[in-house]
């Protein structure tokens, strides 16, 4: 690739600056002295001839949002064919970029954020950013008219001298030689290459737990799994979404620390289920501290609508950072846990202010986490990857798999980060490239049994598959007490493709 790219930033009172830079592989850095004032737009574009048989990656914005390889006549569906009322109504537009991320929904358009490649056969073109602090670099292909333009999402955040406008890595060759090199140009190193296996409550028993079904699941673990595996606790242990510093009594009625007791007699590391930036309505928290969240035009920024609904924590608050450091001090310290995944993360950065941009938020909200956490495992999950690179240990890398190869007909309809297994076997496949170099990829749990499951057998195997051979992270969610003798030559068959596999 030699050709130019052409750049105009613009600030807010119509001041424009254009320039061109030579797009060729290695860095492209484009700079500009602005003066003092508002970022208006910030936008390059290039000249990207393809052909039919040019598979296109475009980054999704969060963990969970469904990218593929896509042809150049395919489209990213947005949230168009929705009535807006619904999709206010639900809040829809709140998991991924619909809210400040324009959805042409016509053939031939798709886009991404921080990086993507152009394969043709096995030869890779990839574009990646080096620096995401002033905002995220968005990447947006019209293959109708050959053109790839890309942005920063900067807009409203204050300027005045230098501004790095793109900071870019442009590599040629094979996939092992482009993301290896993207990422030494990064600087950044996976935190750990262990792999771990284990299992995890949710799809067994979604919220449906407690301190009898733990020890349960626990007995069947202990038939199949092996010594220092993890045994998960998800969502469904606290009393509502943000009251992290209790239980459920009804549940847990000895609390979480007899849990995590019990799985370590039982010879497994402890991991919990966490979201950290939200909060419900129907939670203590949101009743007794309304003023501790995110508003826009004078309402809390409600970030989803799971649960009673839920809203999105200001961690910037000394209150919401001191009530954070004291949940992780007592999951760790006062119950010991071993891990935690923490979901929905998104939610801290879902706008910039002037002073900094959506992406340098997201950034400043993961530092924190680590922080926070201090040595102790990270799972990420509902996260914008870029982010979370080089600072969780391991990081989901799809949406939710569902109970059947693509959930509910009126789960289709909805937006690109619902539940599929269809959808999370092919983003778990292409962003295979992570795995070790960014963290660990967590491409969720596959199954086994076959009762409160419409999956084809072919189908499971596929999922089982994908997860032993592209992810660094090997979890079920089967009732494992049940498992017959072929099932659990089953497991031993993917265990071993997961161990095994460089």
């Amino acid at each position: 690739m030699n050709t130019m790219l052409q750049w105009k930033i613009r600030l807010s009172d119509e001041t424009v600056f254009l320039g061109a830079e030579p797009f060729r592989n290695g860095r492209v850095l484009v700079t500009a002295e602005l003066p003092e004032g508002h970022l208006s737009s910030c936008a390059a574009r290039v000249l990207m001839p393809t052909s039919d048989r040019v598979k296109i990656f475009m980054n999704g914005y969060q963990s969970w949002t469904n990218c593929p390889e896509y042809t150049k006549t395919d489209r990213i569906r947005g949230l168009n064919h929705l009535p807006k009322s619904l999709v206010d109504k639900f809040s829809l537009d709140r998991y991924s970029d619909y809210h400040f991320m324009k959805y042409p929904d016509r053939r031939g358009y798709t886009h991404g954020f921080s990086y993507c490649y152009f394969r043709k056969d096995e030869r890779f073109f990839l574009i990646g950013s080096l620096d995401e602090r002033p905002g995220y670099t968005m990447f947006m292909y019209n293959a109708n008219r050959e053109i790839l333009t890309i942005r920063r999402d900067c807009e409203g955040v204050r300027c005045g001298g230098a501004f790095s406008a793109f900071d870019l890595f442009l590599a040629e060759g094979t996939e092992e030689e482009v993301f290896d090199a993207y990422f030494e140009a990064l600087g950044i190193r996976c935190r750990t290459k262990e792999k771990i296996a284990g299992y995890s409550s949710w799809y067994n028993r979604y919220q449906d737990i407690s301190e009898l079904s733990i020890l349960e699941d626990m007995r069947g673990a202990k038939e199949v799994l092996s010594p220092g595996d993890l045994f998960q606790i998800d969502d469904g242990w606290e009393p509502f979404i943000g009251d992290w510093l209790m239980s459920d009594r009804k549940k847990f009625p000895n609390g979480m620390k007899a849990a995590a007791d019990m799985i370590h007699d039982a010879g497994f590391r402890a991991g919990l289920w966490l979201a950290p930036f939200i909060a419900e309505e129907d939670s203590r928290l949101f009743k007794e501290h309304p003023d501790w969240f995110i508003f826009r035009d004078g309402m809390p920024w409600k970030a989803g609508c799971n649960w009673s609904g839920f809203y999105a924590l200001d961690f910037d608050r000394q209150e919401v950072a001191d009530y954070l450091r004291e949940t992780f001090r007592q999951v760790f310290d006062v119950w010991g846990y071993d891990l935690v995944k923490l979901d929905f993360l998104y939610a801290a950065a879902p706008f910039g202010t002037e002073e900094e941009s959506r992406a340098a938020r997201m950034m400043r909200a993961v530092d924190l986490l680590r922080e926070l956490c201090g040595e102790k495992l990270i799972l990420g999950c509902g996260v914008p990857l870029f982010p979370a690179f080089g600072k969780v240990d391991y990081c989901r890398v799809s949406c939710d798999v569902s109970l059947d190869d693509d959930d509910k007909l009126w789960m289709r309809l909805a937006h690109r980060e619902r539940p599929s297994t269809k959808h999370a076997i092919a983003t778990d496949t292409v962003r295979r490239h992570l795995n070790g170099r960014a963290f660990g990829n967590d491409p969720d749990v596959f199954f086994l049994r076959t009762e409160n499951l419409s999956m084809s057998g072919k189908r499971k195997r596929e999922l089982a598959e994908t997860c032993a051979l592209y992810g660094n992270v090997l979890f079920t969610s089967d009732n494992m007490s049940v498992y017959n003798e072929k099932q659990r030559a089953e497991y031993r068959r993917i265990r071993t493709i997961f161990e095994e596999r460089p």
